[in-house]
C-alpha cells in the first residue's frame, strides 16, 4: 500500500494518510502468518454513523482509531462509545500532543499505540495494550450485516418465519434476540470475511 502526499515536506504535521500507511504496514507484517486475516479501511459500524480508521478480521473483530496531529478529539467519545458495541479490541492510535487526553476518554481496556513524529516520518511505539472488550452489544453485532447476510443468518438458524418482509431492523433485533453474543460475534466475522464487493484486503 502506497499513499503519497504531494507538496509536503518534514516540517509539516502528521496526517492521517501517513499514519494509516505505517500502522496497515505494520499490521501486515503483525499477521502475516495468517491466511485469514482480513483489514478494512474506514469499515463502517453504528450503519454508517461512524467508521473506524482500521477495522483487523481474523479470529476476532479488531479497531484501530487514529488521531494525528492534524486531528481534533471532539468527536472521540461519540465514537468510542459507538466502537465499544462491536470491536472485541479497540487501539487508538495517537500523536504525542494527545496522548494524555486521550487517556481521559477512552476505556481501560483500549491500547494505545504512540505516533511520534521524527522529522515528518511517523514512527509508532505500543504505550499499551489493551484488554478484550468486556461487554458487547448484540443489536450493534447484527446491525453490521448487510441484509441479505442477516436474512442468510436467520434461514441457517430456522429463525426466518415471519420476519423476511418486516423492516430491517426487526431483522436485526430478532438475530440480537436469537444468538448468543459468542456465536453472533463468530458469525458475523465469518460473513464479513466473505463479503463480496468488499473494502477490505485479505492477506495472503
Amino acid at each position: 500500500m502506497k499513499i503519497i502526499n504531494e507538496g509536503s515536506t518534514n516540517m509539516d504535521k502528521l496526517r492521517d494518510p501517513e499514519i494509516r500507511e505505517v500502522l496497515i504496514e505494520r499490521l501486515i507484517h503483525e499477521h502475516s502468518k495468517s491466511s485469514e486475516t482480513l483489514i478494512i479501511n474506514e469499515m463502517s459500524v453504528s450503519q454508517g454513523l461512524s467508521r473506524v480508521d482500521v477495522a483487523v478480521l481474523n479470529g476476532i473483530m479488531q479497531g484501530y482509531e487514529i488521531k494525528s496531529e492534524s486531528d481534533k478529539l471532539i468527536r472521540l467519545p461519540l465514537q468510542v462509545n459507538e466502537y465499544n458495541k462491536v470491536f472485541e479490541r479497540m487501539t487508538i492510535v495517537t500523536a504525542d500532543n494527545y496522548l494524555e487526553g486521550v487517556k481521559k476518554i477512552i476505556p481501560s481496556w483500549w491500547g494505545i499505540i504512540k505516533v511520534s513524529n521524527k522529522k515528518g516520518i511517523p514512527t509508532l511505539r505500543t504505550v499499551k495494550k489493551g484488554r478484550v472488550n468486556p461487554s458487547l452489544d448484540s443489536l450493534a453485532l447484527a446491525q453490521l450485516l448487510w441484509r441479505d447476510e442477516a436474512i442468510d443468518l436467520l434461514k441457517k438458524r430456522g429463525l426466518e418465519k415471519g420476519i423476511l418482509s418486516k423492516p430491517k431492523r426487526e431483522v436485526y433485533k430478532r438475530i440480537a434476540d436469537s444468538l448468543k453474543p459468542e456465536e453472533l460475534k463468530l458469525e458475523v466475522n465469518q460473513y464479513l470475511k466473505t463479503r463480496k464487493g468488499w473494502r477490505g484486503h485479505l492477506l495472503p
